[in-house]
């Protein structure tokens, strides 16, 4: 070997690492999945052997030519089918063929839909249907013989449709391609209610479909990462995954592309929850390494939240100052709620500062906190303003300001939290809801919300939650799995609100999972007390229950545990923990 051919052979091995040093490699795998029924037919006399599309299948073309589904079209019959994958899915489709008398590609329309009636919409500019953030809506061309891929959105339903005149297609296979973590379920929940096993199950799916290359808020609408939604999906994946790379992924990409003083997304109170799902994160996890890291963003933004808050103590965040979309209209519970928040980050400031041994920090924090609490007292936002009347946003500040410790929480919750029951709920601020209402020792009444407001959400036909919901929807409604029948009401082209009208309305939201890590916090009753989960409370809250039994995941392992309730009412408990941890109970 010459020196010439030496000094080659080696550039070209540098070469080859660099390149392989700046490719990504995808931590999501793809599951195929072969539709579970046929929804509906156009043209069906151009149509044969549909029943073989609900075969399982391989993805492989072959010259058997056997057990097709054969579409034929005219000048006058352009037949469809819309398919059902049995449940929401992130992904696309694979479409194997066959080889007709012509070798011509096919053109077909495929539609997707996260309900039927999305499958079957066009998008006319009123009705919500829309190709923003994934293309749902969109013509193909297939092979003669051949396999071809397509798409990347949320969905459940496609609606094939044949374009052409006077063709033939011929499918062998029509499979949804699932791409998504491939990751164990380490934390359950089961109980003597079925209905409640299904909502925690429902939502850690919800969070599980969103847990792409990062944590989006949704699958086929908002495909970005929001830090303030995120945070009730961090509390569901410290419930049932444990620690997973998508979330400090994601933490890291929204602090990389937001230079302080801007505001996370645009929005103050989204600054707000990226800190404190930083405490929470740590409280779970124990990454010291990664709180470490974060610590010049951190202590940078909490000089920049100090700032905010002027001499009485009265926040003064300014960029857009929200809460949730409900709450959007109702300006006294945005400013109750913000009021809460800084409090509540300063609180989280004073812990962190101490852990990166700042004291200087901690005192500042302190100091503020002190302040927004003083005035937080002296200037009380009491909710409903009105006594009976519960306005869109008031439950959302009530919870705030009782999480924030400002609000005496038997009071919130019999003044505002319980009042009309799941009524003036929302899927995202539903979980700090949730939770005001267990600082009251309101279990009962938070389990019954959950029954009603999430579970009507699966008595229309969910296997997700949505990205909103209101329980004035319901009357008249058609489920989201059929054809809407004359005179009734389609819950999802018929409703919706601000950004979300009609069927632009999110229906897998990682927001609306709170009922997952609520159940498991307290009905199953475990609580973090030191980082790490080093010390964990455990103390069970059955209400009407009469047993549950589930895992927590800890970086130790995973927690056993099951509760009994005796025929005195005493709760019986059998609990196997890692060595590593500390059970109070």
């Amino acid at each position: 070997m010459t020196t010439h051919t030496f000094h080659w052979i080696i550039g070209c091995l540098g070469l080859l690492a660099t390149t392989l040093h700046a490719q990504q490699r995808d931590s999501r795998s793809r599951t195929y999945i072969p539709p579970t029924r046929i929804v509906w037919q156009q043209d069906s006399a151009c149509i044969e052997g549909e029943e073989n599309l609900l075969k399982p299948g391989i993805g492989q073309a072959d010259l058997a030519n056997q057990n097709l589904c054969v579409l034929r079209s005219s000048a006058t019959a352009h037949p469809a089918l819309l398919l059902d994958f049995g449940k929401e899915l992130q992904g696309g489709l694979q479409f194997v063929t066959g080889m007709p008398a012509s070798q011509k590609p096919v053109r077909i329309r495929v539609r997707l839909g996260e309900s039927v009636s999305e499958a079957m919409c066009e998008i006319d500019g009123k009705n919500g249907a829309t190709n923003d953030h994934a293309i749902r809506d969109f013509t193909l061309s297939l092979p003669w013989l051949g396999v071809q891929e397509v798409g990347n959105s949320g969905f459940r339903f496609a609606r094939i449709e044949l374009l052409d005149d006077s063709v033939e297609l011929q499918l062998k296979e029509v499979r949804a391609i699932s791409t998504l973590r491939d990751i164990p379920y380490r934390g359950s929940f089961r109980s003597n209610d079925e209905r409640l096993n299904r909502i925690w199950q429902t939502g850690a799916y919800t969070v599980h479909l969103n847990m792409q290359e990062y944590l989006w808020d949704g699958v086929k609408r908002d495909r970005l990462v929001w830090i303030g939604d995120m945070h009730p999906e961090v509390m569901t994946i410290n419930s049932v995954f444990g620690y997973n790379e998508v979330v400090p992924k994601s933490l890291s990409l929204i602090r990389d592309i937001t230079p302080l003083p801007s505001w996370m997304n645009g929005i103050s109170s989204y600054s707000i929850w990226w800190l404190l799902i930083q405490r929470d994160w740590y409280y779970y996890q124990g990454d010291w390494q990664f709180l470490k890291a974060q610590q010049p963003y951190v202590t940078e933004l909490l000089r920049h939240l100090i700032s905010k808050v002027d001499a009485q103590g009265k926040e003064q965040l300014d960029g857009n100052r929200f809460l949730d979309w409900p709450s959007s209209e109702n300006l006294p519970a945005i400013n109750a709620g913000l009021q809460a928040m800084m409090i509540q980050a300063l609180r989280a400031g004073v812990e962190l500062s101490q852990l990166y041994a700042d004291e200087a920090l901690a005192q500042a924090c302190q100091a503020t906190l002190d302040r927004a609490v003083r005035y937080a007292q002296k200037h009380p936002q009491r909710f409903p303003a009105k006594a009976g009347e519960i306005q869109a946003g008031d439950k959302q500040a009530a919870a705030l300001l009782t999480i924030a410790g400002v609000w005496d929480p038997q009071t919130a919750n019999s003044q505002c939290l319980a009042v009309d029951g799941a009524k003036g709920f929302s899927t995202f601020y539903g979980y700090y809801m949730l939770r005001a209402m267990a600082m009251a020792g309101n279990y009962q009444g938070a389990l019954d919300v959950i029954r009603t407001y999430w579970g009507a959400m699966l008595d229309l036909g969910a296997t997700t939650f949505w990205e909103d919901f209101n329980m004035e929807w319901l009357p008249n409604a058609a489920r989201i799995d059929e054809l809407v029948p004359a005179g009734k009401k389609d819950i999802h082209g018929d409703y919706g609100a601000y950004c979300y009208q009609g069927f632009r309305h999110s229906l897998c939201h990682g927001w609306a999972s709170g009922p997952t890590s609520w159940l498991s916090e307290f009905v199953l009753g475990v609580q973090v007390v030191e980082p790490g989960c080093r010390t964990i409370r455990i103390t069970p809250h059955l209400g009407d229950l009469q047993w549950v039994e589930g895992s927590f995941p800890t970086p130790y392992g995973d927690i056993q545990i099951r509760h009994e309730k005796e025929a005195n009412g005493h709760i019986k408990s059998r609990i196997e923990a890692p060595k590593e941890i500390r059970i109070i109970q």
